[in-house]
């Protein structure tokens, strides 16, 4: 047998264990909180550690709770995970993916918003769930250099082009 079609069976029985999975669709909100000082914008930004126990800076988000709309939870997550209050200011774009874990295929769509700071400090302190290990403000101009994940790069993108900044 060659390589390749030992690859090809391999892949196919991973395939049809992957399909035989229970599929569980979860949704969750966040985005990005801006704050202007001193005539430069800043994103408000959380430190997790991946599953290789390496930080990596990400935008804020989680689950909805029950009864609560996406921008509720948006408005709530980035409260919990960087102390800050924030108004919505609009949509930006929603973010589509799968991926499997404890014998299930997730199906999960993570909806972004662009807010405004309103209030509150930066701070991990109020993060029920103790997911983000730090929180800081990111100079908008540098927060695609920080950003782990390709499609947060994306929803920062987006932000620019509605907030009419070249990055």
């Amino acid at each position: 047998m060659s390589v390749r079609n030992s690859y090809r069976r391999r892949h196919r029985a991973k395939s049809r264990r992957a399909a035989s999975l229970p599929i569980v669709d979860e949704t969750s909100a966040g985005g990005l909180v801006v704050k202007v000082e001193d005539h430069q914008a800043f994103v408000a930004l959380i430190a997790r550690r991946n599953r290789n126990g390496n930080i990596e800076w990400c935008l804020p988000k989680g689950h909805l709770e029950p009864g609560e709309t996406a921008q509720e939870a948006a408005r709530r997550e980035i409260f919990e995970e960087t102390g800050i209050k924030g108004k919505v200011i609009a949509p930006l774009i929603s973010i589509d993916y799968w991926f499997a874990g404890a014998g299930r295929r997730i199906h999960k769509v993570v909806h972004h918003y662009l807010l405004e700071a309103t209030g509150g400090t930066i701070t991990v302190d109020n993060d029920p769930d103790h997911e983000a290990e730090a929180a800081a403000w990111v100079p908008l101009d540098m927060v695609s250099k920080v950003l782990v994940y390709p499609n947060e790069r994306r929803v920062v993108a987006t932000a620019l082009e509605l907030l009419e900044i070249e990055d």
